[in-house]
């Protein structure tokens, strides 16, 4: 009796080990990413349909095989654009999850407190959107798939001194409680138009959720000029516009990448004619573009999503996952565990070391502000459409 005991206890403990050995298996046979969402928050309309391209991303890359014969796969943490939330998700993908790296987050303000965050877990972060000058250039591990807003704005100004475009005065209106609104206003725009040889006559600030903007409009009635460069959100920039045009100033609005949403000159109407912005993806640039529009206009039906045009961060999102991936075959990455810290740095190094990556939005590379050096095409809101109205080679 005693030793049947043993023996059960015996064949008991090889099976724990076997499925431990079995999960272990498991585990291993994928390589894991992190994935940092904004389901809401101030630049929803923006941030929301980024999960259908990187899932677009993922399915391509495992139909093709995977990453060094292992599934590629996230794990997503909806933060609601929020930063607390935004450091509680990191932590928990770099402590409980153990993944590779991470995608996102999306806006300025939560790089603001990620990056810090992402050296002390010594795990690499990517964002998408986040633009805030020189935001990440003193961190080890925080990257952005953008590039810097006043490097986008300089190239909207060139675009509109070559046309022929009226731009001798200018001023701002922006959202003062955003990080990126705020440093667009105060910062980038003013300071980027003047260097253009625009004379800036004034600025007004407006709360990001502000409904009424009249009494900031009349004050921009005030001392017309030719151009108004805007720093909010396209909610924001839509009220603006229309309430603009209602007051009869005609100013051509202009803006950095914080705007846009490539259903926005639909939105705007009619009022929003001559809105210029920059950005680093054009949907009908060639057939690689217009093929990655079609699929993600069939999954953005197939959800349900309010939008179904891609927009530059969706291009951007389905580009992280693409240098993620190509990050971990050229540093050999297995998914060990005991290997864990080491992995995340090659694929760190990995990056920062890419040059002329080909991808969606064009060849790629990373300055040495880890901002990403890229294409950018200026674009013109024309009949309730984007037109492109002048390209620039990365720099």
């Amino acid at each position: 009796m005693k030793f049947r005991r043993i023996m059960q206890f015996a064949v008991a403990t090889l099976a724990v080990a076997g499925l431990v050995t079995s999960t272990g298996a498991v585990a291993q046979s994928e390589l894991t990413l992190g994935y940092l969402t904004a389901e809401t928050g101030p630049f929803v309309s923006l941030s929301r349909s980024n999960e259908i391209a990187a899932k677009m991303a993922v399915d391509e890359i495992n139909a093709a095989g995977g990453v060094n014969g292992k599934k590629l796969r996230y794990i997503a943490f909806d933060t609601a654009g929020n930063s607390g939330q935004t450091v509680v998700g990191l932590r928990k993908f770099a402590e409980d999850d153990k993944v590779l790296a991470i995608i996102g987050p999306f806006s300025s303000g939560q790089m603001q407190v990620a990056a810090p965050a992402a050296d002390r877990s010594g795990v690499m972060i990517m964002s998408m959107a986040s633009s805030a000058p020189k935001l990440v250039a003193n961190f080890k591990y925080a990257f952005r798939n953008t590039s810097n807003e006043g490097y986008m704005f300089s190239r909207v100004m060139s675009a509109l001194k070559s046309k022929g475009m009226p731009m001798a005065t200018g001023a701002v209106a922006y959202a003062n409680d955003d990080t990126i609104s705020r440093a667009m206003g105060e910062k980038v725009l003013p300071g980027v138009m003047k260097q253009a040889g625009v004379d800036v006559k004034l600025s007004v600030d407006f709360k990001l959720s502000a409904f009424d903007m009249s009494a900031q409009v009349a004050q921009l009635k005030g001392t017309p000029t030719d151009l108004v460069g805007v720093g909010a959100s396209p909610e924001a920039a839509i009220k603006l516009v229309q309430e603009m045009r209602r007051q009869g100033l005609k100013s051509r609005l202009v803006a950095g990448s914080t705007i846009n949403d490539p259903d926005l000159p639909a939105r705007m109407g009619a009022a929003g004619d001559g809105t210029t912005i920059p950005s680093t993806f054009f949907a009908e640039l060639n057939d690689r573009t217009k093929k990655f529009a079609a699929e993600f206009e069939k999954r953005a039906k197939a959800a349900n999503a309010e939008r179904t045009a891609p927009a530059q961060f969706d291009a951007a999102t389905y580009d992280i996952v693409l240098f993620y991936a190509w990050a971990m075959k050229e540093a050999k990455v297995t998914g060990d565990p005991a290997k864990l810290a080491a992995e995340r740095t090659a694929i760190r190094d990995a990056i920062q070391g890419m040059k002329n990556y080909p991808a969606l939005e064009g060849p790629i590379s990373f300055g040495a502000d880890h901002d990403a050096l890229k294409s950018v095409y200026v674009q013109e809101a024309q009949n309730a459409k984007w037109t492109l109205l002048e390209t620039y080679a990365a720099q």
